[in-house]
This record gives structure tokens, sequence and C-alpha cells, in this order.
């Protein structure tokens, strides 16, 4: 039970209805549908500083200011590109897929068109392009999803195809 409902019952009143929070199932996915997921997330400079250092990355486009400032044509560090894909799949878990996914089949065509910077804001959206039932698998179907991440500007900063395996709704939640 959620803490609402233990309060409501220490009160004696009767527990609320309670909401859980979940991802899609299977059957609830919709193609040509377009899922737009918020908050947005700001990305800083310890958080690109992290991700590079932890990910055993070395590039100085992500590490050395002295070094990316003299660089055109962005005189600037540039968020590391894993970042951003691991954040735009990321920031679509909540609504699309927590506690519903399998596990990812695989990624498709991956593109940055333009860079992240220290500061900006990336915004997700997804599109679920296909689905089909499972063959060899038959409480599950695969999803196909077109992920787009975009700055504050609205300028398209990462694009990416993802296939998954999500779990069909169990009977007990008919």
């Amino acid at each position: 039970m959620s803490g609402a409902n233990d309060r409501a019952e220490v009160m004696g009143e009767a527990p609320k209805k309670t909401v859980v929070q979940r991802g899609l199932w299977f059957e609830e996915f919709e193609t040509d549908v377009l899922y737009q997921h918020r908050p947005g997330r700001t990305i800083t400079e310890a958080d690109n500083v992290l991700f590079t250092t932890l990910t055993m990355n070395t590039q100085a486009l992500h590490l050395d200011a002295a070094f990316s400032d003299a660089l055109p044509p962005f005189n600037q560090r540039l968020v590391n590109s894993m970042f951003t894909l691991s954040t735009l799949v990321g920031l679509s878990v909540a609504q699309l897929t927590q506690g519903t996914i399998v596990g990812n089949l695989g990624f498709g065509e991956v593109a940055f068109p333009k860079p992240l910077f220290h500061g900006d804001t990336l915004y997700a959206e997804t599109e679920v392009v296909d689905k089909r039932e499972s063959r060899s698998r038959p409480g599950e179907g695969i999803v196909t999803f077109a992920h787009t991440g975009r700055n504050q500007h609205g300028d398209v900063v990462a694009t990416a195809s993802r296939k998954t395996m999500v779990r069909k709704r169990p009977e007990s939640e008919a």
C-alpha cells in the first residue's frame, strides 16, 4: 500500500484507490502516436564529466575546456553523445516501459544532427513505429520506437530507433 493508504487506515478511513506508475503493456501501444516525455533534463558539466570518465572516454572534446574552447566550430565542450542517447531513452522509461519491458533487443539508426552543450535541456519524444506479437515468447510482443531528442530551442540533437521486448498485460490485470 502507499503511504496515503496507510494514513487513511490509521485514521479509520477506507483506503482510496491506489495508482502505481508503470509503463504500457504491449496491448496499450499504438503506432503513429507521438509520446512527449516531460519533464526534460538540463545537462550539467558534472553530468557530462562524470559519464565521460565513468565510461573511460578520454575524448578531449568532453573533458578539456582549453582544448575545446580553441576548436571551431563550437568553441566549447560537447556533451558526450552516448550520454545524450542514454538520457534520451531514459526520459521515455517512466511513460512507456517502466516495469513492462523485458529488455532492449537492439538499436537501429542513431544520429546526432546537432550537439548538446552544458546547460542545454534535453526533451524527448517517442513514436511507436511498429509492434507485433512475439513468435517465440507467447506472453510478450516486440515494439519498435523512434526516439527524438530536442534541445530547449526545438533543434533535433539526437534520433534513435530502438526495438524492445514488452510484456503483454497479465490476465490478473485484465
